[in-house]
């Protein structure tokens, strides 16, 4: 088994996005710089801790439907298309740039690779 396909990896990532839903739904202010920085608009920044809450619960489902997490996982996959696109349109710098590139590289592996089948 690799990382990638270890229910301990999709865990871990779903302890990361609800978080992640959290920091969104206060809004934390490095959330909300990095919004604005992207130029995110102001109706669909309430939409992204359900999207990240989701997204967790998605991760989690590996444990008794490993196709719903393998489907989350693409649906990650493009999000974080769209994010880096976000941060390439204004330019933004690498530093904001490389861990949503990052994310984006491992949940389009997640996808590939699948989880492992439980059983």
């Amino acid at each position: 088994m690799s990382v990638l396909t270890s229910p301990k990896t999709y865990t871990g990532l779903a302890a990361l996005q609800a978080a992640d839903a959290v920091l969104c739904a206060i809004p934390a202010p490095f959330i909300t710089t990095a919004l604005d920085t992207v130029e995110c608009p102001q109706q669909v920044r309430p939409i992204l801790p359900i999207v990240k809450a989701a997204s967790a619960i998605g991760l989690l489902s590996v444990h008794r439907f490993p196709a719903l997490a393998r489907l989350t996982t693409a649906a990650l996959t493009l999000y974080f298309v769209l994010a880096v696109g976000a941060h390439i349109r204004v330019r933004d710098s690498i530093a904001n740039t490389a861990p949503a590139a990052s994310l984006l590289a491992l949940f389009a592996a997640m996808t590939i690779e699948g989880p492992r089948n439980s059983g």
